[in-house]
């Protein structure tokens, strides 16, 4: 028996990524100067590109049944490797990651209030109404 809809279920997902996104900039920032050190990002529109790009393969019992696999559900956390801005071959920008980590919160919140307004939708319910 599911206790929530599915959208509580998809909002609970963007806040795990907005989690972890989250931890990646403050990594990403925090090792602005450490030498060699290559920044990170935290990839969800590439995983679900390359998921739906995939082919689906499966084991069929009747040649009429779908063919399809498994795809691996979650976020990718990516290095980038291709560029340094700095002397030390660091290559975190501090414009960006800050610009990011703001872009970050804003889509928290807006998560975080749509939560709060299916939840207040179910104690109303709850409530009878009133």
């Amino acid at each position: 028996m599911k206790l929530f809809s599915n959208t509580i279920h998809s909002l609970e997902k963007a806040l795990d990524y907005s989690a972890l996104r989250q931890k990646v900039i403050s990594n990403n920032i925090a090792n602005v100067d450490t030498p060699n050190y290559k920044a990170q990002d935290v990839s969800f529109k590439n995983l679900l590109s390359n998921e739906m790009n995939s082919q689906l393969t499966a084991n069929r019992t009747n040649e009429k049944h779908f063919e399809f696999t498994n795809s691996k559900n979650g976020l990718l956390i990516t290095t980038k490797h291709d560029t340094a801005y700095n002397h030390n071959g660091n290559n975190v920008d501090i414009d960006k990651e800050m610009a990011s980590l703001a872009e970050n919160q804003i889509y928290y919140n807006a998560i975080t209030q749509r939560i709060s307004g299916k939840f207040n939708t179910l104690q109303s319910v709850v409530k009878g109404g009133n």
